[in-house]
């Protein structure tokens, strides 16, 4: 901490109903150095969060409001866990208040306006505060996060690729082909939000394991654009995801194939290198399968590295809690280092088991 580091701050939360939200009144209610000024909802406006969240009562006394009752402007820092398109309407004027802002939808993700407009079907109103914006990803841009007004954090899969990926991208000399590699991601239903649809009603999702997004989805873009930017170099990944019938979790199997002047590195030490130190990076040991509950309701990540038979393709496994290190976990992160907290403030909680 510097002299600079404030011993307390105000947050605001827009959009608390979803399971994003309600993730980061769970974190946030814990962190010692947070007071959590408001949280908004037009439609559940006067409503206690306990009463919707019962597993907040007695940490949380807030109740929704609408954001004109908010007083957004008075806030260190303000969440946006909402609908694309929300958080670059709001944006600018909280910066004019030296608000920060971190939101957790895609308006700050992608650095390509005419990519974000494709895939997401609107127009960007704040391409100026765009063009600042931090990706957050803490392991890959941690300086630049530190020093951000705007934080786009990164999207649930996204996450588990770039990490499961940036160690062989960024090595001194070239390890694996670049143009064919394969991402073959599955996610629990938490993922998917917390609205109504027919697939995600029990009946329909449980008992079932199905891809969807396999002619695109619009992680794609941003996994690329990252890629592209961590390697120097075009990268070409086939992603396909995957809705599993449990409620948190998400698995990221990478599959790489490795250059012939590559054969004889020890991707492991690699892996152990490039992550050592990391408080929410765990390589785990040669020949380890990681499981989703190893990891569930903690911000950690867990990776195992595998070479079946020595062969030339190297096969990445990546575990993460899609709502935690996904999602609200990786967003306090984000926090922690924008203010100059210790990076794991509020973030130690264990994995829970069984």
């Amino acid at each position: 901490m510097t002299q600079d580091t404030p011993s307390r701050i105000k947050v605001g939360i827009v959009g608390g109903t979803g399971y994003t939200g309600v993730e980061l009144l769970r974190l946030l209610s814990q962190h010692p150095r947070v007071d959590l000024h408001a949280i908004t909802s037009r439609k559940e406006s006067g409503l206690p969060v306990a009463d919707m969240f019962p597993n907040l009562r007695g940490h949380v006394g807030l109740c929704f409001q609408t954001p004109e009752e908010a007083a957004l402007d008075q806030c260190d820092v303000v969440f946006f866990a909402t609908p694309h398109g929300v958080a670059m309407e709001q944006t600018p004027a909280l910066l004019k208040h030296d608000v920060r802002v971190i939101d957790l939808a895609a308006d700050f993700r992608l650095q390509d306006v005419d990519t974000f407009q494709k895939w997401y079907k609107l127009p960007h109103s704040c391409p100026a505060v765009l063009r600042d914006a931090v990706y957050g990803l803490p392991e890959l841009d941690r300086e630049r996060i530190r020093k951000a007004r705007v934080v786009g954090n990164p999207g649930c899969y996204p996450t588990t690729v770039l990490l499961g990926l940036a160690p062989v991208l960024q090595a001194a000399q070239p390890l694996v082909d670049v143009a064919h590699i394969i991402a073959d991601s599955k996610s629990g239903l938490s993922g998917a939000g917390r609205k109504t649809q027919v697939g995600s009603l029990f009946c329909e999702a449980s008992d079932n394991f199905a891809a969807y997004g396999v002619a695109g989805h619009r992680h794609h873009p941003e996994i690329t654009e990252c890629l592209n930017r961590i390697a120097g170099v075009p990268v070409s990944v086939t992603f396909v995801p995957h809705l599993v019938p449990m409620i948190r979790g998400m698995f990221s199997t990478l599959y790489l194939r490795i250059l012939p002047d590559a054969m004889q590195t020890d991707f492991q030490a690699l892996y152990e290198k490039r992550y050592a130190g990391e408080p929410f990076v765990d390589v785990m040991p040669a020949g380890s399968l990681p499981q989703t509950r190893s990891v569930r309701a903690s911000n950690m990540l867990r990776i195992a590295v595998h070479r079946p038979g020595d062969g030339d393709t190297l096969v990445v496994l990546v575990v993460q809690d899609n709502l935690v290190k996904g999602a609200a976990g990786q967003a306090v992160q984000n926090m922690n280092l924008m203010f100059g907290f210790p990076e794991t403030t509020g973030l130690q909680q264990v994995a829970v088991l069984p």
